[in-house]
């Protein structure tokens, strides 16, 4: 039932489209009735005295060996020094010509010699009377040039006919060839190699011409007639057949040129781009109809999945600009501003967060400093595994947990024992790396653990040094496996050290050495140290950003975090 109001309406458009044809038929019809006259001379006088002329076998044999359509006429000199140009003639190739193309009715039968513009009075208004004169004035063959006109049948019919015209001198008579213009092989080639053909509808006798192409790229085979304009619009889509009704209707009332796209409802689905004009009668209705076609298929369809992809494409982004900005506006929630009484303890604090460019914008980076019950200083820094929100939502999830369970005053040993459990309960996807330590102001004692994470740097009158790993080696990330147990490193600061903590996206290159990674890092923090470190944290987190510019360049390949600490009190026990 959903398809019947479909079919209403490409029944009603195609009786439109039949109504709009007629009409333009009748317009032809009733032009060519008022334009076709008697020439002048024409059935009035006597006939000249002069025998029929007589065409010798040779030359009739001759001409009967040509493929073109050939008028054989005979100048006769009339009693007042004007001419008449009888017909007297034709060969093969035109009889044939005329047999397949005139319907019955439209070329009276031969009965003999008689007056071309007579017998055809219509080329009166062509250039065939004046190629006529010429060519028997100065007997030199005249064209081609292109010539149309109509010849009226019985019951209203018009027959169009367009040639290019030639006239040839030939042992006292002229011969009129007819040559409609023929595609070369390379033009064939061509049309074939774009999938471009053309088509031509003679409105007055309904018929249609087209390029050899036409039927292929219409899906037709080779002993299918080639559609009239009505049976074209049965063979499209009702969208397409909307399209086409316009196109016809402005190429007849008013428009030079009008173009659309077909969509055929064939098995393959073809697309054919249409771009007609009109063909006039001199000063007269429009009486045809030519139009090229281009087999746009592939290209519609490569543009339609190129739209649908950027379409996709923009949502994504779309989707993934909200994400980044949810992620991010989340980490400037959760990221800590360091504390004031850090300073109390004796530690300035600065940090230094790049995000990757060529993902979500934010990534799980981490750290965390706070000032405990008992005095002491909680120092971490992680990195939780991959980017966006889910990263995020981890970090966050593992810095409020490391917070909690650092007012237990356990050691950091079962603090990060702890961490892990909590990564790992919360699936096989949360994993992360991270360093947890605790700094003892009254003693400069640094107590850290280290889970799968890049060792500290300990910088020291503009030295650099990479900290050895706890006893037993670094620790697994946590998340990995349940029930790991870690254990601690200590590390005696000393006033003015700095101890920077790092994520591994400021130092690791894809397919890179880590030693040689980690030997380029020393280098760099020892080139950023060289003139000195000045007091305050200003000159601190001016030192950082330093830092991870000259390791990072202007694009990075993975989020980068610095975190440094410089302790201005250090251990009162010789160790």
């Amino acid at each position: 039932m959903a398809d019947e109001p479909v079919a209403a309406d490409t029944s009603l458009r195609l009786q439109a489209m039949e109504l709009l044809l007629a009409e333009q038929r009748f317009r032809i019809a009733r032009y060519v009735a008022a334009h076709t006259l008697p020439a002048p001379g024409a059935g009035t006088g006597p006939r000249p005295p002069a025998p029929p002329p007589v065409i010798t076998s040779p030359l009739q044999k001759l001409l009967d060996s040509l493929e073109i359509p050939v008028t054989i006429v005979r100048p006769v000199a009339g009693e007042r020094d004007d001419v008449q140009y009888l017909y007297v003639g034709q060969n093969v190739a035109s009889r044939e010509y005329a047999a397949h193309r005139f319907p019955p009715g439209v070329v009276p039968p031969w009965t003999g010699p008689v007056p071309l513009l007579e017998r055809f009075p219509t080329l009166a208004d062509t250039p065939v009377p004046h190629m006529l004169a010429e060519a028997h004035r100065t007997g030199r063959p005249q064209g081609p040039e292109s010539g149309e006109w109509p010849l009226p049948g019985p019951g209203g019919l018009v027959v169009r006919v367009s040639s290019d015209v030639r006239v040839i001198p030939c042992e006292g008579l002229l011969l009129i060839g007819w040559e409609r213009g023929h595609e070369s092989r390379t033009a064939q080639e061509a049309q074939r190699l774009v999938g471009v053909c053309w088509a031509e509808w003679s409105l007055g006798d309904g018929n249609v011409e087209g390029s050899s192409g036409l039927r292929g790229v219409l899906g037709l085979t080779a002993t299918q007639p080639l559609p009239d304009l009505l049976e074209l619009g049965r063979t499209v889509t009702p969208q397409s057949l909307d399209a086409l009704y316009r196109a016809v209707h402005d190429l007849l009332l008013c428009s030079e040129i009008a173009e659309c796209d077909l969509h055929l409802t064939g098995p393959d689905r073809r697309i054919l781009r249409f771009v007609g004009e009109p063909v006039r009668l001199a000063a007269g209705p429009v009486w045809a109809l030519r139009a090229v076609f281009h087999d746009v298929t592939g290209d519609r369809r490569s543009r339609a999945l190129a739209e649908r992809a950027t379409r996709e494409a923009q949502a994504k982004r779309e989707r993934a600009d909200t994400v980044a900005e949810v992620a991010e506006r989340l980490r400037d929630a959760v990221l800590p501003r360091f504390p004031g009484e850090l300073a109390e303890h004796g530690i300035e604090a600065a940090a230094v967060y790049r995000p990757e460019e060529h993902t979500a914008r934010v990534g799980g980076d981490w750290y965390k400093t706070r000032v405990l019950p008992s005095g002491r200083v909680l120092i971490a820094l992680g990195d939780a595994r991959g980017h966006g929100l889910d990263a995020v939502t981890l970090m966050a999830k593992l810095r409020y947990a490391l917070t909690g369970l650092a007012y237990t005053g356990e050691w950091v040993e079962r603090l990060t024992a702890w961490l892990n459990t909590v990564a790992c309960d919360d699936g096989e996807e949360s994993t992360a790396t991270a360093i947890i330590a605790r700094y003892h102001p009254e003693t400069g004692l640094l107590r850290w653990t280290c889970a799968g994470h890049p060792l500290p740097i300990l910088v020291r009158e503009k030295r650099a040094f990479l900290l050895g790993p706890p006893p037993g080696g670094p620790g697994t990330p946590l998340g990995v496996l349940p029930d790991e147990t870690y254990a601690a490193a200590e590390t005696w600061l000393r006033p003015q050290d700095l101890v920077l903590l790092y994520s591994d996206g400021l130092v690791e290159r894809r397919d890179s050495d880590p030693d040689l990674d980690t030997a380029r890092l020393l280098r760099a923090v020892e080139q950023c140290a060289a003139r000195g470190v000045p007091p305050g944290e200003e000159a601190l987190g001016a030192f950082v950003r330093e830092l991870v510019g000259l390791l990072t360049g202007p694009h990075t390949e993975d989020d980068a975090t610095v975190l440094a600490l410089r302790m201005k009190c250090g251990a009162r026990v010789t160790r």
